[in-house]
């Protein structure tokens, strides 16, 4: 290891690294491309900060004169970033490292002076940095090592586009370090795309086991009490410095605004606060002038806070792996730490498959009562050092005094109320109703089978068939097993218990609504239906249902590949092909000589037809190749005589009328006229619809 570096570790009374440390400073992987994932609070920021030392130092200890920038850390929030800043400033303290930063929310001017003078190391989020390369104020010709941090994230939050735009524009020649809590397969497409070939893969044992330093608790509360439960559980625990994490910022200002009324010490970190706020707000953390903050998702991704204890979700995260990064803000580096979730009783299931999603296990139980937090409280009053120490030569003479004026158990009660005071009392939380829970169902029992003879066929359903069988038998339903509806009939199945009752409020006939009867089996009916690929193929068509279930199948055992085969078509062989020079078909398939067939669109006439041409002819002209008729006139120059055959119906020319008045042409009819098909039957009323310009509803010609 590197000298400076070394000592930097000592002052920091790091004694032993931790497994992703030890792992990224294997010199087998030196100057290698690295794909690491492994917890959070594993010691991630101090591991990249080892690895690259070698890359950016050589054989020096310490660094020259600052200029362009020899490596970037790149992470996806502005607290992040900050927090990395700090960790690399104490580990090449001695090495003469200047590490500069670049976020969101910062002024964009002083960074640019500050990358002006120089740096080593440029620790920043995505966009801030896009921002910087596209405005030419950061070199990137000097580049050796590239590290994201927290690559998943960067991902989650939508920075691909910027990641990608990053490394394209670093030197090839560069090392390319991705840290990530998990690596799923978006990281791994792009370190194919962006890492060497002998990139190296490494994975933790502590990954295996998520977070042996935290204390899961799964807390079950009642619909309405999830906040009192976390008022309870931050009073029970009293940790040192704890997050309350939510979903949204709503959520975040409601539960500050409700800590602070009730006494906490809190502080809110959320994506719509400015970053001197949140920089002031984690300092207060870390300085003790606050002991709670409620955080969104985004905005506590990475950080870290030293005294730590304690992570309460106030509402359920979204998957598994944010599960695992809000929790692993407790439990860091060998501390240990409680991560309480709050699962209201309607969201118990959803609780469940988060944890087995994340695979951790959590220890069910209910929020700490206030009798269980005044408990508490006794406990940590009678453990508290002011009985244990002696009184100071100041106070002799005080407790003196108090001896002399007060009794005992006077003394006891003040100091008591006194301790008291300075808590905020418990809420009183409601038990959780067990009347939703599901119960487990108890085996049946013996039981006999009855067959109606209504099925799918007739509508026969469940929920029609269980109420009529129990009132018609008299029986409850709890004497009623399975129903299984078959296609022409319907298997019900009842205790042996209730069967002579049920026949006997039935009667001989053993009749039901509707003309249904019921009839007794001798044995277990046959429920199940037929495997679908028993079924024939559709004619003309693909087999029904077979190829869903024999797709993995080797084409040898299915005779070749069925969606495949060729399609047999044995009514079409004896007719004649579609373009037969003596036989046209029209539309409705039916033959026509060939002398009486009207031009079709695919056919060039042979000359200009008699009548008015079709679409395919251009009007004042003839077909091109084709000879004029003899004795028929151009119409365009000439009236032909008669009405054409087979165009649209012509309208009469207009003449003078008896009264002198002219004659406008007469109107087209319904079907040429395309402005009556928007009008309605009727008396011509406009279509009344809910907004204005509503389109009324077609309607054909009346007859």
């Amino acid at each position: 290891m590197i000298p400076t570096i070394a000592r930097a570790l000592e002052k920091r009374e790091y004694t032993t690294l931790t497994q992703v440390q030890e792992a990224v400073t294997d010199p087998n992987h030196a100057e290698k491309d690295l794909l690491v994932s492994a917890q959070t609070g594993s010691g991630k920021t101090v591991g990249f900060g080892l690895a690259i030392a070698p890359t950016l130092l050589g054989e020096d200890e310490t660094f020259g004169r600052p200029a362009a920038p020899l490596a970037l850390v790149v992470a996806p929030t502005r607290e992040l970033a900050l927090q990395v800043k700090r960790e690399l400033d104490w580990l090449y303290e001695f090495a003469g490292a200047t590490v500069a930063s670049t976020v969101g929310g910062m002024d964009m001017r002083t960074e640019k002076r500050t990358l002006e003078r120089g740096a080593h190391i440029v620790v920043a989020t995505p966009g801030r940095l896009v921002d910087h390369i596209k405005r030419g104020s950061l070199d990137m010709s000097d580049i050796r090592a590239v590290v994201l941090d927290e690559a998943d994230e960067m991902l989650d939050l939508g920075f691909r586009e910027d990641l990608e735009f990053i490394l394209s524009q670093a030197p090839e020649d560069r090392r390319t370090l991705m840290f990530s809590a998990t690596v799923p397969k978006m990281i791994a497409r792009l370190a194919e795309s962006y890492q060497r070939a002998d990139a190296v893969r490494l994975q933790t044992v502590a990954e295996k086991s998520q977070h042996s330093d935290i204390e899961y608790r799964a807390m079950l509360v009642a619909g309405n009490d999830p906040e009192n439960a976390i008022i309870n559980v931050l009073r029970y625990y009293e940790a040192q410095n704890a997050i309350v994490f939510c979903n949204t910022r709503a959520t975040v200002n409601r539960l500050t605004a409700r800590f602070s009324n009730r006494g906490f010490q809190v502080v809110a970190l959320s994506g719509e606060l400015s970053q001197n706020e949140r920089t002031h707000a984690l300092q207060a953390m870390r300085d003790g002038r606050a002991r709670v903050c409620v955080a969104t998702d985004v905005a506590a991704r990475g950080i870290d806070l030293p005294n730590l204890e304690l992570v309460v979700h106030a509402e359920l995260p979204n998957n598994g792996e944010t599960l695992l990064h809000r929790s692993g803000r407790t439990g860091r580096a060998g501390r240990k730490g409680v991560s309480a979730i709050i699962v209201p009783q309607r969201w118990s299931k959803k609780a469940e498959r988060l944890l087995k999603f994340a695979k951790v296990q959590a220890e069910w139980g209910a929020a700490p009562t206030a009798d269980e937090v005044l408990q508490r409280d006794h406990e940590r009053m009678f453990s508290d050092p002011a009985f244990t120490d002696e009184p100071g030569k100041d106070e002799q003479e005080f407790v003196s005094k108090l001896a002399e004026t007060f009794t005992s158990e006077q003394i006891a009660a003040a100091y008591l109320r006194l301790y008291r005071s300075r808590q905020t009392a418990p809420e009183d939380l409601a038990a959780p109703s067990t009347k939703d829970a599901p119960k487990p169902r108890e085996a049946f029992g013996p039981s006999q089978w009855f067959s109606i003879s209504v099925g799918r066929n007739d509508r026969a359903e469940p929920r029609w068939l269980l109420p009529m069988l129990c009132r018609m038998g008299d029986i409850s339903k709890d004497d009623i097993g399975a129903i299984r509806v078959q296609e022409t009939e319907t298997f019900v199945e009842l205790k042996d218990k209730s069967v002579a009752g049920f026949v006997k409020a039935l009667g001989p006939d053993m009749s039901l609504e509707e003309g249904a009867t019921l009839t007794k089996l001798d044995h277990v009916p046959d429920t199940s239906r037929p495997p679908r690929f028993d079924k024939g193929p559709k004619p003309g068509g693909k087999p029904r249902g077979g190829i869903a279930s024999n797709r993995r199948k080797p084409l040898d055992d299915l005779g070749g590949d069925p969606r495949r085969a060729p399609k047999e078509k044995k009514e079409w062989k004896d007719k004649k092909p579609k373009h037969d020079p003596d036989v046209v078909s029209d539309f409705k398939g039916k033959p026509k000589p060939a002398g009486k067939a009207k031009p079709r669109y695919d056919d060039k006439p042979a000359g200009k037809p008699a009548g008015k041409p079709k679409y395919e002819s251009k009007p004042g002209g003839k077909p091109k190749g084709a000879a004029k008729p003899a004795g028929k006139p151009d119409y365009k120059t000439e009236k032909p005589a008669g009405k054409p055959k087979g165009g649209p119906k012509a309208s009469k020319p207009t003449g003078a009328p008896k009264d002198g008045k002219p004659k406008t042409a007469a109107k087209p009819k319904f079907a040429s006229d395309p402005s009556k098909s928007l009008r309605p039957r009727g008396k011509g009323k406009p279509f009344k619809g809910k907004g204005g310009g509503a389109v009324p509803k077609r309607s054909g010609p009346k007859k």
